[in-house]
């Protein structure tokens, strides 16, 4: 019989640009195939560190991505209400006009009136770099209501924590264990770890209320009650320090469990570290039976000792947790029943671990030194992993959770040493290592510093001479001190009451706060909206940036047109948010693979098109011309420093990195490298990188430090003490008496679990978890749009599990009614058995605004899509003080999106079949797209 001869592998285009995707946040390489200068197929980049060619759903996507029908075509100028959506198409020389015309006189007079927000921009360290230049305090990007708490707890406890900081050792890992982890972060690299590990034999364990992603392949599923991850991973720690599986060597050489801490209550020092004359923590030295700095080369520090000094009693840091943990409360039959984890299964978990990390440790014969000057022989490695995203993280006791989890991890002594999780360059870094928040501005100067860092103690705070706030999201504040990111959900709340000020223009950049990125919507919507007595709109102007037309852009009144993400040039950069692996530092870039159709501009080539125009400090040279064309010459161009610049390859004439003078030809030599570069670590610095001295050379010769910078992790968080001490009364700057109580029970300086749910329960009216998130095919709003990834994720259901379903009766085809204390959604259901008892979820973004992003208004997202926002608030339900208080965690100000608590009731289908709130049509600047998506590249 003959067979039909069939090409394999057609060649589809005439030529291959390699590149960066931008369809999410894990930056994969890729491969884009042009015909005929057009987009004619997307791949992943086989020799890519990030993918190795390995491309999801929405990388292959792209395609659809940059041909969407909702793009946007020119600059543009409001010419209805705000909201409608009605706009007239204007030049950029007109656009640049107009935005100078607002921002230069508030610059002239009071550059505080400016906020500048950014989404997920993954080029931060430019945007900032631009508001410190107009001299605004008023900057952040999206972190604030994404992951501050994971970033920050991980960076006050350990020096970074996991995704873009760190990763599992794939290679060695034995037990990967999941906590609160979405599918749609960083998908590519742990769906390759997570088949690499299983092919080796590991065990991978889900911890989350919704099995789905990779839950649905783990080994072993906990489906916990949302907000309570921190009481089981304290529980766990209590199993595990009762038991004696802990670590201790690595504690005593590594952390600061032998650190001596002011254990006197009465003593005004209560609570901090014991130092000596330059400011050193001091340890109780076995050998010599006498205090010593902790990084001594001959000190023996004793877990156990303690010192007395002037009358005042120190214990160790270890003495204070043992004592602390070791209490009934956290023992898995206490804390079963709100957990929703039975006891035995809490005790199977914490044996697993204990037998994984000590039973089956690593041994690698490889010769290295310690920071304290110490010849080793090995590295002993504990072959347990985690990883944790959002899920624990967006809560209102998110941080001391995060904060937990990694106190568990150092626990058992699998933090940088093999098997275990290993940090990404350039981190580690300690909190001490990085800024402190500045935010001294006067009229046309720049800022006196970076916008955003870590604090440690009241004296870093952000607020004015008369303690009111100087920030208009109220970051670094005694509302939430230690605010690393910044707390975007909070900005447009603020700014309409006027508090703590009023601004007079808002410039947002892919940040879609009209719809799925803020809580409370429709309450954001009408403050967006919303005029004055005199007819004035109580935000005056606002300016926003996207490629899309989104549901945002009808609130705007200056529409800045970005291009694609395959038509502009991007830094993923060492000073950003880098593309390294644990066993290498790496930057990319992405750089025009076709040409904008459109009358477009990347929006950071906008940015410095507009700095130039407003004469901004770095932006111009001397004699007042442009300082860079675009951004593309910022990119090479730039020095944060000399010799440190955006991106660490081909620097100098193109054979130094990390450190060079600027090179005319370094983007060539990424585009010849396939848009990345690598530099490898030696092989004895891979591991213990914070103590490990040819590491820290390894850094300083790359440009990562100036100076070796080794530290000890932190158990004890003492910047939370200093906040204690403060609303205990000490010190010269002291918080508002109604915060004092809050500070004194939240800020406890070893992780804590308290439950959040008081403060939503509507005196117990509303008893059920609610929660969104991102599906695995789906990034942000954009891919709701996407002709392709609308047949994956077109409609979405909220998702009721066996319990509910059945007590309420529901059936295929049913509706519910779904009620908060701040408002309520009628919505289609499905069953879902694989999920928490008490909790009830639905994807994130799916549901559409009519009008926007160029879809029909008979599209099934439009109508039976919805979100979960119209059910959240920035604020909490009113209490009978009067005060507003944000639905954030009061450490950091991270939004609590993952508290909200509701009612469900069955009702009858809505006659039109389409979810409810109906919030109305706005116009669409850009049309709807055809009835078909469809093209040839010829």
């Amino acid at each position: 019989m003959n067979q039909p001869v069939l090409n394999l592998s057609p060649k589809v285009g005439d030529e291959v640009r390699k590149t960066t995707c931008y369809m999410c946040a894990c930056r994969c390489g890729i491969d884009v195939h042009i015909r005929n200068g057009k987009v004619a197929y997307i791949e992943g980049n086989r020799d890519h560190p990030v993918n190795r060619g390995v491309l999801c759903a929405k990388g292959s996507a792209g395609i659809m991505q940059h041909n969407a029908p909702s793009c946007l075509r020119a600059p543009m100028k409001r010419a209805g209400e705000r909201g409608e959506g009605k706009f007239e198409e204007i030049t950029w020389d007109e656009a640049y006009d107009i935005a100078a015309s607002w921002l230069r006189p508030i610059r002239e007079s009071d550059p505080s009136k400016l906020a500048f927000f950014t989404g997920r921009d993954q080029s931060q360290s430019f945007t900032s770099w631009w508001a410190q230049a107009f001299g605004t305090p008023n900057y952040a990007a999206h972190g604030g209501f994404c992951s501050v708490n994971m970033a920050a707890g991980g960076i006050y406890t350990m020096g970074g924590a996991f995704w873009e900081f760190g990763q599992p050792d794939w290679d060695r890992t034995k037990l990967f264990i999941l906590f609160g982890v979405a599918e749609d972060h960083d998908s590519n690299p742990i769906k390759m770890g997570i088949g690499k590990i299983k092919a080796n034999g590991a065990k991978v364990v889900g911890v989350n209320p919704v099995r789905s992603g990779y839950n649905a392949v783990a080994d072993d599923w906990f489906g916990i009650t949302p907000g309570t991850d921190g009481l089981l991973i304290l529980s766990l720690i209590h199993c595990l320090i009762k038991a004696g599986k802990i670590d201790l060597e690595y504690l005593r050489d590594f952390t600061d469990a032998p650190v001596l801490i002011d254990a006197d209550p009465a003593s005004a020092t209560h609570g901090l570290a014991l130092l000596d004359d330059d400011g050193h923590k001091l340890v109780w030295c076995r050998d010599e039976q006498r205090a010593r700095c902790y990084d001594a080369e001959t000190v023996n520090p004793d877990l156990a000792g303690k010192w007395t000094v002037d009358g005042i009693t120190h214990r160790t840091v270890f003495q204070h947790m043992a004592e602390k943990y070791l209490d009934p409360r956290y023992a898995p039959e206490a804390v079963a029943d709100r957990t929703g984890i039975p006891a035995g299964r809490i005790r199977a978990l914490a044996a697993e671990i204990a037998r994984t990390a000590f039973d089956e440790a690593i041994e690698l014969p490889v010769e290295w030194t310690d920071f304290r000057g110490r010849k080793r022989t090995k590295m002993t490695g504990r072959p347990v992993s985690f990883h944790s995203m959002r899920g624990i993280s967006a809560h209102a006791n998110g941080f001391q959770t995060c904060r937990a989890l990694h106190v568990l991890q150092i626990l058992i002594g699998s933090v940088e040493t093999p098997g275990g999780f290993r940090f990404k360059p350039p981190y580690p870094k300690a909190a001490t290592a990085h800024p402190k928040p500045h935010r001294k501005h006067q009229a046309n100067a720049p800022l006196d510093g970076p916008h955003l860092g870590f604090v440690h103690g009241p004296e870093d705070l952000a607020l004015n001479p008369d303690g009111s706030p100087t920030r208009i999201d109220k970051a670094f504040t005694w509302e939430n001190p230690m605010s690393a990111h910044g707390l975007m959900h909070m900005v447009i709340s603020n700014a309409h009451a006027g508090d703590p000020y009023r601004i007079d223009t808002l410039f947002l950049y892919m940040a879609n706060m009209a719809w799925n990125s803020s809580m409370n919507t429709s309450g954001t919507m009408k403050m967006l909206s919303d005029k004055d007595a005199d007819g004035n709109y109580v935000i005056p102007h606002i300016i926003y940036s996207d490629a899309y037309s989104s549901e945002m852009v009808a609130y705007a009144d200056l529409i800045l047109p970005d291009t694609t993400y395959l038509e502009r040039h991007d830094c993923i950069s060492l000073l950003d948010r880098p593309i390294c692996e644990a066993e290498a530092a790496a930057d990319a870039i992405r750089w025009p693979v076709v040409e904008p159709d459109r009358d477009v501009r990347g929006f950071q080539t906008a940015l410095i098109q507009l700095g130039a125009k407003l004469e901004l400090p770095g932006f111009v040279k001397d004699d007042g011309t442009p300082k860079f064309a675009d951004y593309a010459d910022y990119m090479v161009n730039h020095e944060r420093r000399p010799g440190i610049g955006p991106l660490m390859g081909w620097r100098g004439n193109g054979d130094e990195t990390g450190r060079g003078a600027p090179n005319p030809a370094q983007l060539d030599r990424y585009i010849e490298n396939g848009g990345f570069c690598v530099e490898h670590i030696p092989e004895e610095a891979q591991f213990y990188k914070p103590w490990n001295m040819a590491y820290q050379d390894w850094a300083v010769s790359l440009g990562l430090f100036d100076t070796p910078s080794p530290y000890i992790f932190t158990l004890w968080c003492e910047p939370l003490r200093r906040f204690q001490l403060a609303a205990e009364g000490h010190g010269d700057i002291q918080p508002p008496d109604h915060l004092r109580d809050r500070i004194k029970a939240t800020f406890d300086p070893l992780p804590i679990w308290r439950d959040p749910a008081a403060d939503h329960d509507g005196d117990g009216r509303f008893t059920i978890h609610a929660l969104t998130q991102r599906p695995m095919a789906m990034y942000h709003s954009w891919g709701t749009q996407n002709a392709w990834l609308r047949q994956i994720h077109g409609r979405n259901p909220m998702y009721l599990p066996t319990k509910l379903w059945r007590q309420h009766g529901f059936a295929d085809g049913d509706w519910a009614r779904v009620t908060s204390p701040h408002g309520e959604i009628t919505v289609p259901v499905a069953h879902m058995p694989a999920l928490n008892g008490d909790t009830i979820w639905t994807w994130n973004a799916i549901g559409k605004r009519r009008g926007a992003w160029a879809l029909h208004d008979n599209a099934p997202e439009t109508n039976k899509g919805f979100l979960l926002n119209h059910l959240i608030h920035e604020l909490l339900p009113p209490k009978r003080d009067g005060m507003r208080w944000s639905n954030s965690d009061p450490i950091t100000g991270q939004a609590a999106w993952f508290d909200l608590k509701v009612a469900l009731e069955k009702v009858a289908p809505p006659a039109d079949l389409a979810s409810k709130p109906d919030m109305g049509r706005q116009n669409s600047p850009v049309g709807q797209g055809p009835d078909a998506l469809a093209w040839e590249v010829k």
